[in-house]
């Protein structure tokens, strides 16, 4: 057995990792707080990804390798501000009924997807990295390239601003007191339809910086999101629903076997084993690895 190629795996593993978490981190909150299954929240991931290279093409110019930096924000906002908007005109009408928002979003996902195409065509988008990630770092024979570590490293940083957000801040008490008895927060002066509105653009907003990542390392097409929306699912069901350190570890589990399941089989038979495995391991922990303690979800 080559430990070179699994090491190399593995380190590929831990960058398609620290994409899923970013993009199931929002549904992690959307579900956890309001039972929604938004089949569109890819389409932030695209949106996020195709703002990076809007900014590449119209900041590079002026700003050389600092352009990177104004993607960040624009993508956040971008998504975020297209998540506030589904969640205004569509979400909110549908609340209780999560059949009905599978299906609307859905639809919403492939209206998105189609007006991709007629802007940016059915072709990827490729976007170059700035130059100070062009390199790479050499662990024996193994490579790690600098836009991969960057895409790790952006992945933790998220992580940790997300767990002060609700763990540490006058805004996460209201997201988890919410969690906890939506009515009984609402009775104490909790806004809990702008909360909802909030917690969603927020997770839209940091599916688009996965797609900033995601820009970086491959090209962004049309259908981009719908390639990673079923696997941040699997991860927020593995991690625990409303779980964000459980969101963290199942990332990094799903991640590795996939990668480790890639490299020794083919990608379609890759997913077939991830999706056997998710289900013998939900057999044994329904309520995924780390579920959140709430009358809530225990009455689901």
């Amino acid at each position: 057995m080559d430990l070179t190629f699994i090491s190399g795996q593995l380190f590929t593993g831990l960058s398609v990792a620290s994409i899923l978490l970013l993009a199931a981190l929002g549904l992690a909150l959307s579900f956890g707080l309001m039972r929604v299954i938004n089949m569109a929240h890819g389409e932030f991931l695209m949106v996020g990804g195709y703002l990076t290279y809007l900014a590449a093409q119209w900041a590079a110019p002026t700003l050389g390798d600092a352009w990177l930096w104004v993607a960040f924000p624009l993508a956040f906002l971008g998504a975020g501000l297209l998540g506030a908007l589904m969640e205004f005109t569509v979400i909110r009408r549908l609340y209780g009924r999560p059949l009905d928002t599978l299906l609307a979003t859905f639809g919403i996902s492939l209206i998105l997807q189609q007006a991709a195409r007629q802007l940016f065509g059915s072709t990827g988008v490729p976007v170059t990295a700035p130059a100070w990630l062009s390199g790479a770092v050499q662990l024996g024979d193994v490579t790690l390239p600098f836009v991969r570590l960057f895409v790790v490293a952006l992945a933790l940083i998220v992580l940790g601003g997300m767990w002060w957000l609700l763990n540490r801040s006058r805004f996460g008490m209201h997201v988890r007191a919410v969690n906890q008895n939506r009515e009984m927060a609402a009775a104490l002066g909790v806004n809990t339809r702008s909360l909802d509105m909030l917690v969603f653009a927020l997770g839209a907003g940091v599916a688009g910086v996965a797609g900033v990542g995601l820009a970086l390392i491959a090209p962004v097409n049309p259908t981009v999101g719908a390639a990673y929306i079923v696997n941040a699912f699997l991860v927020v069901v593995v991690g625990g629903v409303g779980s964000v350190l459980g969101a963290a570890v199942a990332a990094v589990l799903l991640g590795f076997v996939t990668a480790l399941a890639e490299g020794f089989t083919s990608v379609s038979l890759a997913q077939a084993i991830l999706l056997v495995l998710v289900v013998a391991f939900l057999q044994w922990k329904p309520r995924g690895l780390i579920p959140t303690k709430s009358r809530a979800l225990e009455d689901v």
